[in-house]
Formats: C-alpha cells, sequence, structure tokens
C-alpha cells in the first residue's frame, strides 16, 4: 500500500496538498476569525424580527455596512451550523466583530427579546409606564416625561401638551428595554391609522375637534367597560353638551385626585380643577385615559336618546332616566341594592 501511494504522490505533490491545506486554512482564519469594522457609531443597534430568514439577516447586515461579505457571512453560518439558531431579538453590535464573534452573539450572546403587550382601553399614561417597567423593562418616570413632553408631541404632529389619550389600545410586539420614544411613537402611529379619514369627516359634521373627541370617548371609557352602553352614556353627554348643562362625570374628578380612584364624596366634588366637570361646564381640558376604538366609536356615533341621567345598577351596567325624577328613583334602587349587598 505505501508502494503503491508513493506511486501515486510525488514528494513534490505532498509537498504541494500540504502548501494548499494551510493556505485554505489561512484564509479561513483570516475570513472568519480577522475582526471587521464599521463606520457608524457604535454600537449599532439591530433588530432580527420573527420568522426572518437567515439570509435577510446577512443581507441588512451587508447593507448598512456591519459585515463587508453577505457571501463569508452566510458560508460562516452555514459552517456553523447558525441560520437556524440565531435569535428573534434586538442586539447592540460592537466594532471590530469576526464573522463568528458576530453569530456567537445572534446566537447566545446579550440581547433584549421582543415581547407582545397588550394596551387595554382606559389606562392612563401612569397606568401604561407601570406595565412597561414591568414587562419589558421601560424606565417608567423617563416614560411619562416623555409622554407629557410638548415638544416631542409637536415633532409627530400632535399639537397638544401631553400623549394621554393618544396611546392607542391594540397588541404591539416591543422589544426590552426599548426607548420611551420609539415606543410612543409606535402607539401614537396606531392612533393616527385608526383615525382615518372617514372618522376625521363625521368628527367635522358633529362641529367638534378630534382633542375634543378623544376626551369625550375617555369620560365614556372611564364611566363604563360594557361596550354596549357606550353608545347610550355617550347620548347622555352630547344631549347635556347641546343644552348647556354640566357634564358631572365622576372619572374626570378621580383622574386629577392625588391618591387615585375612590368613591367620591362631597367635599371631592368641589375640587378646584379645570377637569371637575360639576364645577366646570364642558368638556374637560384633555382626555383622561385612552380610550380605544370602542369608546371613540361610542362618541362620534352616540345614541339618539332623550337620557340626561344615568347611575350605576351594582352590576356594572348603569340605570338611565330621562328626568330629574326617573334620576332619583333610580339612585333609591342603587342605594337599596348597595344595602342589601352590606348586608349579606
Amino acid at each position: 500500500m505505501k508502494s503503491k501511494f508513493t506511486n501515486l504522490l510525488t514528494r513534490w505533490d505532498v509537498l504541494l496538498v500540504l502548501a494548499i491545506f494551510f493556505l485554505v486554512l489561512i484564509f479561513s482564519y483570516i475570513t472568519f476569525f480577522t475582526p471587521n469594522y464599521y463606520s457608524a457609531k457604535t454600537p449599532v443597534i439591530f433588530d432580527i424580527t420573527k420568522g426572518e430568514s437567515f439570509s435577510s439577516v446577512a443581507d441588512r447586515l451587508s447593507t448598512i455596512g456591519i459585515i463587508p461579505s453577505k457571501i463569508n457571512f452566510k458560508i460562516a453560518g452555514f459552517i456553523y451550523g447558525a441560520e437556524r439558531k440565531i435569535r428573534a431579538a434586538r442586539f447592540q453590535i460592537p466594532n471590530g466583530l469576526s464573522y463568528l464573534d458576530l453569530l456567537d452573539l445572534f446566537i447566545s450572546g446579550k440581547c433584549d427579546y421582543q415581547r407582545t403587550l397588550s394596551i387595554k382601553p382606559g389606562q392612563t399614561i401612569k397606568w401604561l409606564a407601570h406595565r412597561l417597567e414591568k414587562y419589558v423593562y421601560i424606565d417608567s418616570t423617563e416614560f411619562v416625561n416623555v409622554a407629557n413632553n410638548s415638544e416631542f408631541a409637536d415633532s409627530l404632529g400632535l399639537k397638544q401638551n401631553s400623549f394621554e389619550g393618544y396611546l392607542f389600545a391594540s397588541d404591539y410586539r416591543i422589544f426590552e428595554r426599548n426607548s420611551p420614544r420609539e415606543v410612543i411613537t409606535l402607539f401614537y402611529n396606531s392612533f393616527k391609522e385608526f383615525y382615518n379619514d372617514s372618522l376625521i369627516a363625521r368628527t367635522k359634521e358633529l362641529g367638534f375637534s378630534i382633542h375634543e373627541i378623544i376626551t369625550l370617548a375617555s369620560i365614556i371609557k372611564g364611566e363604563t367597560h360594557k361596550e354596549e352602553e357606550m353608545s347610550r352614556i355617550s347620548g347622555v353627554y352630547h344631549n347635556r353638551l347641546r343644552i348647556g348643562m354640566k357634564l358631572q362625570a365622576d372619572p374626570t374628578i378621580q383622574y386629577v385626585l392625588p391618591n387615585g380612584w375612590k368613591r367620591l364624596t362631597f367635599k371631592d366634588l368641589e375640587l378646584d380643577s379645570p377637569y371637575n366637570t360639576y364645577k366646570y361646564f364642558g368638556l374637560p381640558p384633555g382626555p383622561i385615559n385612552s380610550p380605544g376604538k370602542s369608546a371613540i366609536l361610542a362618541a362620534l356615533y352616540p345614541e339618539k336618546n332623550n337620557y340626561l341621567y344615568f347611575v350605576a345598577d351594582g352590576t356594572g351596567g348603569h340605570l338611565f332616566g330621562r328626568t330629574l325624577n326617573e334620576h332619583n328613583n333610580n339612585v333609591k334602587k342603587y342605594r337599596e341594592w348597595l344595602r342589601t349587598q352590606n348586608s349579606k
């Protein structure tokens, strides 16, 4: 066998094979282990979305200049078996990573995962800030400050002092430790997408501004969680606004109470605030929560009725009255219900 092998390869052939082997080894080392440098500010934030292909990741890395060759990166990924191992997350890519170092980062390095977060209708900025800090680790104080920054609101086209009312209720995919500005922009863009041209036309038809409709919708949402009641409550408030009657909406006072929501006392009704709709006529200065689709549509399309009053019925719904006498009778029914509950 040794004789046959010697006959097949001369000494120079063996040397040539070894030379080629070492050249391939050196080339591979230089290609896959040598640091790659980019010209952008370091670190570069890079997001890999759920379901994105390895090829797409390579193409984007090449396009923004993180890697010099997407072909070499794909080869490295194939050799490394990384094509199905990279994670959907947000990464901070430092300068000077080799192809293999970059693959290590995507497979097992530090990252911020993307989470699904549901924003429910009726949440205030402060309550939403608490949820964001709890579930996606966004600083709540910074979020509140940015959400109440009028200059930032103006930069997005919202001519208001705050985003209260405009952080639209929906399901979102949010990266952990995301910046408040990016998250608020996401929420507000969702609101603008919902409030389309037909809703804007309806707003003008009613003689309201968008801000007034969102403010009214937030009060409606503050009054009830039952979607089937919203248009009826909206009808009550439209009736009161039309005849110049005070709205007398408990949620507007609860919004400004220092210790949060509670059953109101007569002393609370004397609070001197533009949000006290027992003291001042018309709508308060702005929304008291982000109301969501159902409440906004109820504000825009109120039920046509003659009701001017309503009171809780004890089961999550309300009793409605056309006259003060009817209302007082409904209040008696509610108090009787309370007594039966307290006696149990």
